[in-house]
């Protein structure tokens, strides 16, 4: 008989645990308590139109999102632009750094040869880094933060604000000052340190939801799982199992929306609770808690969750006419909060889609001062950002801007971090997520991750 198991949480994480538990034979249920699929990477309705809680990169090593995203149907050819290595800024503000697509390490010499905004000194600096990274098997024994690694290597004032300043904030979106080194090695390590084609840098042209989480909610129910959305869950265990309890609206039926169409049919009918013989926990870590809170053998395993301190990022999106574009589709920036200016990347949308012509999305990683401002005053001081940086001074003045900001987007990935085991105390009950251990910080491939390898877990335990 097939394993009955419960996935509570329609991200990234939940709809890869989900796949692969049904690649694994087992009959699953999908709940998401929002309307939405994808959890911290997803879809909104804003202004009548759509856009995405954040504006995110993903990379050529992300493989398992990948292969995840073509086993359900995605063309990633289509839904992704895939550019080579990058940090750009606007000519006179900062450097241009570009990798060719090159055998690996060659396209990085190449890059760092041709490179311009970089001293001698910053180009010497920054081949000793990766030169000795290497060396070192992209790994340390005893982490530090980020900036004492830098320091440690003699990295340069301008190389540390130009490159590896918005690297790390992009890739762990904790500041270098209290990132962990290791983690950031890590990413390195499976990205500039791996083959060329891993360091390319892959940027979402639909919505995130349709990236993924829908394609895949279309691929279960086709194959006879059950996606149940505005379905917010509760947990309980006895002797004979697990039960999953619902607080549904009344019944209705909702089309699983994709980037090519219609492709499924979600179940949002009002149910007793259902019984299972494992659960995937595929929340965030603060909804995680609630659900775990009347077990009493998760009590260590809450600790550590309740330790995990959270980060926001911000993305303010910016309407200009349909005729107004950037040099690239996305551009790097110096942030400088005492100059009021916080944006830390800008992504021309109209350049990945064209029914987004002129719209703009500036994004602010670690973004807790940014996103203390109000918002109308936010997004003026990042218009009059664009302005200066690009000597346009048209930008000031969008017709329109959106500033959204995911408060707990992320954890705070500083150094030594005690994170939690896919597996849980209990017998059938796993934790997926991209807070859970492993090498990478809370990104989307970390999230898929998490959920495939909860699943394997799960379909190779013994049914109690």
């Amino acid at each position: 008989m097939a394993k009955q198991v419960a996935v509570i949480g329609g991200g990234w994480a939940g709809c890869a645990a989900a796949v692969e538990l049904v690649r694994g034979g087992a009959q699953v249920t999908l709940f998401e308590a929002a309307r939405t699929l994808g959890g911290r990477a997803r879809r909104v309705s804003a202004d009548g139109r759509t856009l995405d809680n954040g504006q995110h990169i993903m990379l050529g090593a992300y493989v398992e999102s990948l292969r995840l995203m073509k086993l359900v149907g995605v063309d990633s050819a289509a839904a992704i632009l895939n550019l080579p290595l990058q940090m750009r800024y606007a000519p006179g503000t900062g450097m241009d750094f570009l990798a060719p697509r090159l055998p690996a390490p060659l396209h990085l010499a190449v890059a760092l040869l041709c490179a311009r905004g970089l001293e001698r000194e910053d180009k010497l600096a920054l081949a000793r880094f990766s030169t000795t990274a290497r060396w070192m098997g992209w790994h340390l024994d005893v982490d530090c933060t980020v900036g004492e690694l830098l320091e440690r290597f003699d990295q340069t004032p301008r190389l540390v604000q130009l490159m590896w300043r918005p690297l790390c904030l992009a890739a762990l979106n904790t500041a270098p000052e209290k990132a962990s080194a290791k983690v950031f090695l890590a990413v390195l390590r499976d990205s500039l340190g791996a083959r060329h084609s891993a360091s390319d840098m892959l940027i979402p042209r639909v919505d995130l939801s349709a990236l993924f989480p829908d394609a895949a909610a279309a691929w279960l129910a086709q194959r006879g799982a059950t996606i149940r959305i505005g379905a917010k869950a509760t947990l309980a265990r006895d002797a004979s199992g697990w039960s999953v309890t619902t607080a549904d609206p009344a019944d209705c039926h909702h089309g699983v929306r994709h980037h090519g169409g219609s492709v499924g049919e979600l179940d949002h009918s009002v149910r007793a609770a259902s019984r299972f013989d494992a659960v995937v926990l595929a929340t965030s870590p603060a909804a995680a808690l609630q659900l775990l809170a009347p077990l009493d053998e998760t009590v260590p395993l809450r600790a550590t969750l309740s330790a995990l301190a959270s980060e926001p990022i911000t993305t303010c999106y910016l309407q200009y006419e349909a005729s107004e574009s950037l040099p690239l589709p996305f551009c790097a920036l110096v942030d400088d909060p005492a100059r009021q200016h916080w944006g830390q990347f800008v992504f021309d949308r109209g350049q990945l889609d064209v029914a987004q012509r002129g719209l703009l999305a500036v994004v602010i990683s670690a973004s807790e001062a940014a996103s203390n401002l109000p918002q109308s005053e936010l997004a003026a001081q990042l218009a009059n950002q664009l302005a200066e940086v690009f000597a346009r001074p048209q930008l000031a003045n969008p017709q329109s801007s959106r500033v959204i900001t995911e408060k707990r987007a992320t954890f705070s990935c500083t150094p030594g971090l005690a994170r939690p085991d896919n597996k849980t105390p209990l017998p059938g009950l796993w934790l997926a997520g991209d807070y859970t251990a492993g090498d990478y910080p809370a990104t989307l491939e970390m999230a898929v991750r998490s959920g495939v390898a909860a699943a394997k877990g799960i379909l190779k335990e013994k049914t109690a």
